[in-house]
């Protein structure tokens, strides 16, 4: 018989056991526990029984209290959405993406906090290959147009060795305003402030000379860090003479202040004459056209000029939640608001085939998108079925909520509406519905039993399912393609395994899926 010689685990806790099978072990010490193989429990080997059978022995930190051999080779607990339903376990990649394109980068979620959220983010960036971590970078400022996350992930990327080198381009191509400029600093210093790597000043100073004397004199506010302040660390070198004249004029506090709407309000003057000097003038950009309505109203300004300037916008990539905002605070203009956005809306290519758009209108998709904003997560939904109707030959409109106590979901068909009397409807759904949150399985095998096949199916939804019963990986996909667009940000998930994710809402989603089922 073979015999091996076993120190104690207590004076060589690292020494290695060899396990030789039929044989058995001389052990010197008492810090070997084995099990007794007629009752199934654990002993402490005595010092006058020194030989043990190989198959029974254990060592004593893999014993209990109560003398059990521990279990080690648990299933891991699945994850959970915020309402307790089963949610997908993912890796690090879409979980970056899902934690980034939808961000307002520390802004509070319905479920979460935007501190968690924006340190769930720099967490992920570490396990994500640089490469992709600068696409999702890149995607999220010109595809989402989110402005805050792409800087922070930039500066996450400037703390890594494996991610840095990518860090002057990336962080040349998210900057896009002036402003961004000084905003990546204060974050570059949220902890600490701290000298610039090569990498950051090299990105800062191609991102400074993009932008001439209009945007630099526009953005250049007297803040804690001022773009002086940013051109002086970055070592940025002008392109020509014309440009080394504009910095000399920012160095000097010597720029003159551009005709925007901000400052000519801002001056004192009569109210009512400038709004309606801009525009005559047309020099009012289409965002800041419809976020005033309100106060030209107010101010008194004449509704011909009004209705010419919505009219004659430009409303190319508009989505359409920003006109159910203005008119929501301007309802006097609300048919030349829908006309333009119907315009914007006509310009994109359709969707073939028949299209099933599922609606979450539970509680959670009422809060706000952030604490300035006065634009829930529903509005954001209304906007893109308005978008959808508008892009999909032949869709069919369901809204779904239900009850969170007895687990039962409410979903209905919206009426076959355009525009604003779609969002009317749907919002009308929402009301009918109740507040509960979205079960997926069951209002899909309800559109299932009604609808029986669709070309796709695009599901609206923060994906905070509260089904305990019915696990959302159990929810019929039964269109030819099948999508789940997030418009929120929560940790978790759900039915990665049968739905492609797409996060985020602007209007890229519905290029997306036209571009993906091209391909396919």
């Amino acid at each position: 018989m073979v015999k091996k010689s076993v120190t104690s685990l207590k004076t060589k806790p690292k020494s290695r056991l060899r396990l030789f099978l039929g044989g058995s072990f001389i052990a010197h010490g008492e810090e070997l526990s084995y099990f007794d193989q007629t009752n199934g429990r654990a002993r402490i080997l005595p010092p006058g029984e020194s030989r043990v059978e190989l198959n029974s022995l254990v060592p004593a930190r893999f014993i209990n209290q109560k003398g059990n051999h521990m279990k080690l080779n648990r299933p891991i607990p699945s994850p959970r959405t915020a309402q307790g339903a089963v949610a997908s376990r993912i890796n690090e990649e879409p979980q970056l993406r899902r934690s980034v394109m939808a961000c307002l980068l520390w802004e509070d979620a319905f479920y979460e906090e935007g501190v968690s959220i924006a340190d769930r983010i720099a967490a992920l960036i570490p396990k994500v290959d640089a490469v992709v971590v600068q696409r999702i970078a890149l995607e999220a400022r010109n595809e989402m147009k989110l402005r805050h996350v792409p800087l922070l992930i930039v500066r996450e990327m400037a703390r890594l060795p494996s991610h840095r080198h990518l860090v002057a381009k990336t962080l040349a191509e998210v900057i896009q305003r002036p402003d961004e400029l000084a905003e990546f600093l204060s974050i570059y210093w949220k902890e600490k402030k701290q000298p610039l790597s090569a990498q950051v000043k090299k990105g800062l100073a191609a991102a400074f000379a993009k932008f001439d004397a209009y945007q630099l004199a526009k953005y250049n506010r007297d803040h804690a860090i001022k773009l002086r302040d940013v051109l002086f660390l970055s070592h940025a070198r002008p392109k020509d003479a014309s440009q080394e004249a504009v910095w000399k004029k920012l160095v000097d506090k010597t720029l003159e202040p551009p005709d925007t709407w901000e400052v000519a309000l801002s001056a004192g003057n009569d109210r009512k004459a400038t709004w309606e000097r801009l525009l005559a003038e047309n020099k009012l950009g289409t965002l800041a056209l419809l976020r005033n309505l309100r106060n030209m109203t107010e101010d008194k300004v004449k509704p011909a000029l009004i209705k010419t300037a919505l009219r004659d916008v430009r409303v190319e990539r508009v989505l359409p939640f920003r006109f159910i905002a203005a008119a929501r605070y301007a309802p006097d203009f609300e048919p030349e608001l829908e006309q333009a956005m119907l315009k914007c809306l006509s310009q994109q290519a359709r969707l073939p085939g028949k299209t099933i758009l599922m609606v979450d209108v539970s509680g959670s998709m009422g809060g706000r998108l952030s604490r300035k904003s006065e634009m829930s997560r529903m509005e954001v939904a209304f906007g893109l079925a308005i978008l959808a109707r508008e892009m999909c030959e032949d869709a069919k409109i369901y809204a779904t909520a239900g009850n969170d106590h007895t687990i039962v979901h409410a979903t209905s068909l919206v009426p076959a509406r355009r525009g604003f009397a779609l969002s009317d409807a749907v919002r009308k759904e929402a009301g009918r519905l109740g507040g509960g949150g979205i079960f997926l399985t069951q209002s899909l095998e309800f559109a299932h039993e009604r609808e029986h096949e669709a070309d796709r199916i695009i599901v609206l939804t923060d994906e905070q399912d509260c089904d305990r019963k019915l696990s959302p990986d159990k929810a019929p996909a039964f269109g030819e393609h099948n999508y789940i667009v997030n418009i929120s940000n929560e940790r978790n998930g759900i039915a990665y395994g049968k739905f492609t994710h797409i996060d985020g809402w602007s209007e890229a989603v519905l290029d997306y899926i036209r571009h993906s089922e091209a391909v396919q």
